[in-house]
């Protein structure tokens, strides 16, 4: 895998001057899949790939701009289909305009190239474990809430805190398939994992897939497969988010395992009564590398 991200630094650089990146070659190329390069490339450096490849277009492209090129030929030349488009993905990364910029010089937002460089780490173990979990349906209440990497999801939070206390009860009493209790489910997340984009949060149960529901409650059909599953504990969310970003930089490149399409489940098996700290187990679903 970081063979096949260093390649895809090197394929950005090449093809800064609007050339297509096709991610899916490069990932076959590399025996893996473009979901999980494109997971691990957001978890490794911080920003999905779309947008570092528009960041480093704009940084090289701040120089024609002080030029004295056709505005509309720049950003052709970027891959642009109009000076439009050009404009707005210039001002996003620099915070001024092209004519701004034309005009004085700046200001100027450099992205500079990212690079890989190998480091010895690892040297805290990782609690994990492999599972095999037949075909089951994941069944709660759902909704539509902006993805956020770092600390608390208010919007989740709402969610829950709307639910009345019966509901809880309800779903607690329907569970029949691992993982056991009350679930916090992630489906349908941007493959570039990008902050603030939209997710489906379902707060819920893991049940058999032949199982009658309340036909009220939301359901995520999971197939039969492979789950790798993180404990961690101590501070929330905070332990937990810090296990999720540990697995892109330390157990996925040391394992033979990749991440593969489907729900992000996180189980509460232990928690302090204000959900100070608890005890966690996080499941990604997973498939041979």
């Amino acid at each position: 895998m970081i063979v096949a991200l260093g390649r895809i630094l090197d394929v950005v650089e090449d093809g800064l001057a609007g050339d297509e990146l096709d991610v899916g070659d490069i990932a076959r190329a590399h025996g893996t899949t473009e979901y999980h390069l494109r997971r691990m490339f957001s978890s490794l450096f911080g920003m999905p790939l779309a947008e570092y490849v528009r960041r480093r277009r704009m940084t090289v492209a701040a120089s024609d701009v002080m030029g004295t090129d056709r505005i509309l030929d720049i950003a052709v030349r970027y891959g642009y289909s109009s000076t439009e488009a050009f404009g707005r993905a210039f001002r996003a990364v620099h915070g001024a305009s092209v004519a701004e910029v034309r005009e004085h010089g700046g200001p100027l937002r450099a992205q500079p190239k990212l690079r890989l460089r190998i480091a010895i780490e690892g040297s805290v173990s990782m609690d994990a474990r492999i599972a095999e979990l037949p075909e089951l349906r994941l069944v709660g209440h759902a909704a539509r809430v902006p993805l956020i990497h770092s600390g608390a999801n208010p919007h989740i939070q709402a969610h829950i805190a709307a639910l009345p206390a019966e509901a809880h009860a309800r779903l607690k009493a329907l569970s029949s398939a691992q993982p056991r209790g009350l679930l916090a489910v992630s489906a349908d997340v941007d493959p570039d994992y990008a902050e603030g984009t939209e997710l489906t949060y379902l707060h819920g149960v893991s049940v058999d897939a032949g199982t009658t529901v309340p036909e009220e409650l939301d359901s995520v059909a999971v197939p039969a497969g492979d789950w790798a599953v993180f404990r961690t504990a101590g501070p929330y969310p905070a332990a937990l988010q810090e296990t999720w970003a540990a697995t892109a930089t330390d157990w996925f490149p040391a394992n033979p395992w990749r991440l593969r399409p489907g729900p992000s489940i996180v189980s509460v098996l232990e928690r302090a009564d204000d959900f100070s700290t608890a005890t966690t187990e996080l499941w990604l679903p997973i498939e041979r590398a």
